[in-house]
């Protein structure tokens, strides 16, 4: 074997070593701490409009059984006049959007999110896609 050829074994397997021992010590340190990531606070809800407060004594509140055994809760939210609907484990923030056929209108643009309630049902919508996401959701009193 020539010289040099052992002179790189030699300088790859020194390398080796200390690279196997630079990484030892790694593993063996105490790990990195992350700092929490704080949550961002909601933005406050903006005061309503005359008329959508109006449209929003009309909004029938509690479970709502739908097509295909679903459900969705309407409840009035933290501040008067806007309503939370949760749907499949989500819940979103909604207000009352006037309108000019008599229906009720609950939205949340950002989320793209729609509660529809007519005389004699209710359904959830993504507005964005612009489909239903529910559909035939019946309150009691829409029943009679």
């Amino acid at each position: 074997m020539s010289t040099s050829f052992l002179r790189k074994l030699l300088i790859g397997a020194a390398t080796t070593s200390a690279l196997l021992a630079a990484g030892h010590a790694l593993a063996t340190e105490a790990p990195v701490k992350k700092k929490p990531v704080a949550a961002k606070a909601a933005a406050p809800l903006p005061d309503l409009a005359p008329e959508q407060v109006a449209a929003a004594e009309r909004v029938l509140t509690g479970p709502l059984a739908c097509e295909f055994n679903q459900t969705v809760e309407v409840a009035p939210a933290d501040k008067p006049g806007y309503f939370k609907v949760g749907y499949k484990g989500k819940i979103y923030v909604l207000a009352p959007e006037p309108t000019e056929t008599g229906a009720v209108r609950l939205e949340n643009k950002k989320a793209g999110i729609m509660w529809l309630q007519i005389a004699n049902k209710s359904m959830l919508m993504n507005s964005k896609a612009g489909r239903r996401l529910v559909d035939e959701c019946i309150h009691p009193t829409q029943r009679s």
